[in-house]
């Protein structure tokens, strides 16, 4: 029966992915993981230059989920009520009323999230994590699902604030767009030549389809055999040389939800070890801190990552993943 509707899950799935590849050309696998994210219930951070379509892939998303839907644009003079709204006097009521902020939607685009001050990066923390703003003492639940999309420009950094450890970590994913190939150039010109195919997208799945999509993602099986070959590597990052601060307890959980995601986007209800290998890059690479020193030698997260799940032994028992 879960294989039954896990195989739905991977049918709405690549429902999403043909839509939202209306508008961003040549870029697979980075819709797949934006898809891994949202079964996930978790954050996205979009990295890149710009121009390369993060804004454009946000967008995408949004309107193909049928959710509602804000934008926030991230600048110096941002203050945290732009993001979570505040009170104001109603002279007709003579009471104070809430007008909610853009943080109070289903899917929320934070643009050039290292714009805006580390005071207002922090009124976003209690909404990522805990699903639930504050507004003047008073805390209110929001709606789901809920998925905060946020992009920044890792080249421009005059008048930037990097975002603290404790704000990456909530962040499910990490990950960049790219430049297209010639060919794919060739279509993006040839695709926007007279329209804007963004303006015309369409909704693949509700609020409440998504929901449930999210509960079934949960229930997908991860082997014994599996979870220790997870947490072998998750062990791995804490004890490397070169890793100042390793991989935490939440972000192993970040990489066991987006195993199970991406198992179901592939149409099985049981992960396997190349789940967890394809993922372990884009879940821990801003979450692992490396050592002063791996700089000077030119060593990064993704270098030490990758070296790390090179040197975890994967586990054969072919036979053993799917049982339960």
């Amino acid at each position: 029966m879960l294989q039954e509707e896990v195989l739905q899950v991977a049918d709405v799935s690549r429902r999403l992915q043909e839509n939202i590849e209306r508008v961003i050309v040549g870029k697979g696998d980075v819709v797949t993981l934006a898809l891994v994210a949202i079964l996930c219930e978790g954050h996205l951070l979009i990295q890149d230059v710009p121009g390369t379509g993060k804004t454009a892939l946000a967008k995408a998303i949004a309107r193909s989920l049928g959710c509602s839907f804000r934008r926030v644009q991230g600048t110096p003079d941002l203050l945290p009520t732009d993001i979570t709204g505040t009170y104001v006097f109603n002279q007709q009521t003579s009471t104070f009323q809430l007008r909610p902020g853009p943080i109070m939607a289903q899917v929320v685009l934070v643009d050039e999230i290292n714009r805006a001050t580390p005071r207002t990066q922090s009124a976003l923390l209690e909404a990522m994590q805990e699903r639930q703003v504050t507004v003047e003492g008073e805390t209110m639940a929001l709606a789901r699902p809920f998925l905060v999309i946020a992009t920044q420009n890792p080249v421009e950094l005059e008048g930037t604030f990097p975002l603290p450890e404790a704000q990456l970590d909530r962040f499910l994913m990490q990950i960049t767009m790219g430049y297209p190939s010639q060919e794919e150039d060739k279509i993006i010109l040839r695709r926007f030549r007279e329209d804007d195919p963004l303006e015309t997208l369409q909704s693949i799945v509700s609020g409440d389809e998504l929901l449930s999509m999210q509960a079934l993602v949960r229930k997908v099986h991860v082997s014994e055999a599996v979870e220790e070959y997870l947490i072998s590597i998750v062990h791995a990052t804490r004890s490397h040389p070169m890793v100042e601060l390793g991989a935490s307890p939440r972000a192993m959980l970040a990489l066991y939800r987006t195993a199970q995601g991406l198992a179901a986007v592939r149409g099985r209800s049981y992960v396997i070890p190349d789940d967890v290998k394809a993922l372990v890059s884009y879940v821990l690479m801003h979450r692992v801190v490396p050592k002063a020193q791996s700089h000077l030698r030119g060593a990064n997260s993704r270098d030490i990552l990758r070296e790390v799940v090179n040197s975890v032994p994967v586990p054969v028992e072919e036979e053993a993943w799917g049982r339960r």
